[in-house]
């Protein structure tokens, strides 16, 4: 188990994806057979990290809790951070200082989908820094809707540019920030941008700056897929969907990877699993049990 904890961002007002989420988190929509939320969870969890905070609006903190409860049924233990107002993402290194209590962390948006084979090992070679940041970049078409990593003549990373016109790279910055115990201190030290917003590319900057922040690619074998239109929520349920139906094995389940990782025990999945015998999710955990 690491020392790092994680955090998740599930706060903002998800305006562009009204009307339905007038009256639910967007981070508890669901994706495909799953809330968005458990996705992200589950890469924490793939990185080995038990304790995490989640960061929402006071008017969705209850229903985050009804979910996720205190984490123990999956070996975990949660905490809740109301946010007040969406602020940026930096922010969150505020809202959390207290429960990091000088500890590193990984955090990751709450609408953010990962998916690729060994991504758990990318995980463990950023979660093994000692100090600085690392980062995962991912070639896009679009990369003037993102943070974007600009690259010298070899290679190295020279520049973080928040939403550019003219972007320096098309590798854009995804929503998974593994940072060391001064995060929370250098996020205190940055300035709202234009937008007045924390960005966090301005935190990363500072890592970039003093030479500790690593970017690894992510390559044509993984996927990153953000869920914050209609059009890209639809995409993102048909791709897991797919992949689900095609292989029959399970895409961001917190109660898979809390079992491959022995934080559960086979009798407790079962008395997980129970309670979604009358769906395929359940009949996956089942068959997983069974194995």
């Amino acid at each position: 188990m690491t020392a790092r904890k994680g955090i998740i961002l599930a706060g903002g007002s998800g305006t562009r994806l009204h009307p339905i989420t007038i009256g639910v988190s967007k981070q508890l929509l669901p994706i495909y057979d799953k809330p968005m939320i458990y996705y992200p969870l589950s890469v924490l969890m793939l990185a080995g990290i038990r304790e995490v905070a989640i960061i929402t609006n006071p008017e969705y903190i209850n229903q985050f809790k009804r979910l996720l409860n205190d984490g123990s049924q999956w070996g975990m233990e949660f905490t809740y951070i109301e946010q007040p107002s969406p602020d940026g993402i930096a922010q969150a290194y505020l809202l959390a200082e207290g429960f990091l209590n000088g500890a590193p962390s990984a955090l990751v948006l709450g609408d953010n989908i990962f998916y690729g084979d060994n991504f758990s090992d990318l995980l463990k070679i950023a979660d093994a820094k000692p100090s600085g940041g690392s980062v995962f970049g991912y070639r896009v078409s679009d990369p003037e809707r993102y943070g974007v990593i600009g690259f010298d003549e070899h290679g190295q990373t020279n520049r973080i540019v928040e939403k550019p016109k003219k972007p320096p790279s098309n590798y854009a910055v995804t929503g998974l920030y593994f940072l060391d115990s001064t995060a929370s201190a250098r996020a205190k030290s940055i300035k709202p941008s234009q937008r007045g917003e924390l960005e966090v590319t301005s935190l990363l900057e500072t890592y970039l700056n003093d030479g500790s922040l690593d970017v690894q690619k992510m390559g044509r074998g993984f996927a990153w897929l953000d869920t914050g239109t209609h059009d890209s929520l639809l995409d993102a349920g048909n791709f897991v969907r797919t992949l689900q139906k095609r292989q029959g094995l399970l895409v961001g389940s917190p109660d898979e990877v809390a079992f491959e990782n022995g934080w559960i025990t086979r009798s407790e999945l079962n008395v997980i699993s129970a309670q979604f015998q009358k769906n395929d999710y359940g009949e996956q955990l089942e068959k997983l049990i069974n194995r």
